[in-house]
């Protein structure tokens, strides 16, 4: 072990995954892609297979203060599928695994599993399997998704070219507006345990935080009008930060148009009483789980009817140039200002 200290929150998620993946190379003939994209490929031999994984924990990803059991169970289904639509592909199977202490009762596990059921009936996936552990804090919960995808039609990161299109699925910022809401709510709740939650005309937003989507209905819609994306990423971290990555990735630059942002009304209002910026919380808010991509000019015919699509810009060939477009025509650096589990 090495005598000097490097302390985690100075390299951040990112920097930590990199420096502790160095010299893991593939080896196996069937590993196509390993870490850095949203989800491993193997070569299934007429098609591509699809792996991801990911980590709930109490306390760093929800708090059971404001997040229904059977919701969570929803969401730890849906932001793992979400990794696979980001890759334009299928999911299949899952397996869920939890540590859970003794102040869950067997209901309270039923619950979870209630949303998890419900979650799998919607993204039509099977749970296959999973373990089960004790723990000493809280709950954990680790999912993991296996999916398929076409050769010819998956979608990475890395394959953004200049001149291509950026679109988004859905809307930005309300997840992040929601856990502001609820945050808030939680604080009056602890300093006056009697009061009731203000939680009228933040419907939409809170549910945008507590039971997420994948947008898997756009991966069919795209498939269904027949247009491959060349890069593809969902927003987990923030609008920013994952389009950084598509082009520090690629090698590209973009330019980003406030004006053709898409951000409900109520993300707005919601902004405007908590004194917030709407813009920021959609370029950086993160949890919206939305579909950025990329489409080639020759596609957009295809996608410019589809009231869930928006195109927000274009990809240049200006490598580590990337911009937005204010309303009012000034050009700022776009930065990564989204969640970062160490930082």
């Amino acid at each position: 072990m090495s005598e000097t200290r490097t302390e985690i929150a100075s390299l951040g998620e990112f920097g930590l995954i990199q420096r502790l993946s160095q010299g893991f190379e593939a080896t196996l003939p069937d590993t196509v892609k390993g870490i850095g994209d949203d989800t491993a490929v193997i070569d299934l031999g007429h098609e591509y297979g699809l792996l991801t994984t990911d980590l709930l924990l109490e306390g760093v990803h929800f708090d059971l203060t404001f997040s229904p059991l059977r919701h969570l169970g929803y969401k730890a289904i849906a932001v793992n599928v979400s990794d696979i639509a980001a890759m334009n592909g299928t999911p299949g199977q899952v397996t869920v695994s939890l540590a859970i202490s003794n102040r869950f009762s067997v209901e309270a596990l039923e619950d979870l599993y209630a949303g998890i059921k419900a979650a799998c009936a919607d993204f039509r996936v099977d749970l296959v399997g999973g373990d089960t552990s004790s723990s000493r804090s809280g709950l954990l919960i680790s999912v993991s998704v296996f999916g398929k995808v076409a050769k010819e039609k998956i979608a990475y990161r890395a394959t953004a070219r200049p001149n291509d299109l950026l679109c988004v699925t859905g809307d930005l910022g309300g997840a992040y507006l929601g856990l502001q809401v609820l945050e808030r709510e939680k604080q009056v709740y602890l300093a006056n345990p009697g009061m009731q939650p203000q939680l009228k005309g933040n419907e939409y937003i809170i549910q945008r935080q507590l039971k997420p989507e994948a947008r898997m209905d756009v991966v069919y819609e795209l498939d269904e009008a027949g247009v491959i994306p060349t890069s593809m990423i969902d927003v987990s971290d923030g609008m920013a930060s994952d389009l950084l990555h598509i082009c520090s990735q690629s090698g590209v630059g973009a330019m980003v148009f406030e004006e053709n942002l898409p951000i409900d009304e109520q993300v707005y209002l919601a902004a405007t009483e908590l004194n917030l910026s709407p813009l920021t919380a959609a370029m950086n808010g993160g949890e919206d789980y939305e579909l950025l991509f990329t489409i080639r000019q020759a596609d957009y015919d295809k996608i410019k009817n589809n009231p869930k699509v928006s195109v927000i810009g274009y990809i240049t060939d200006q490598p580590d140039v990337v911009q937005l477009t204010s309303k009012g025509g000034n050009k700022v650096p776009i930065t990564a200002q989204g969640w970062n589990h160490f930082s």
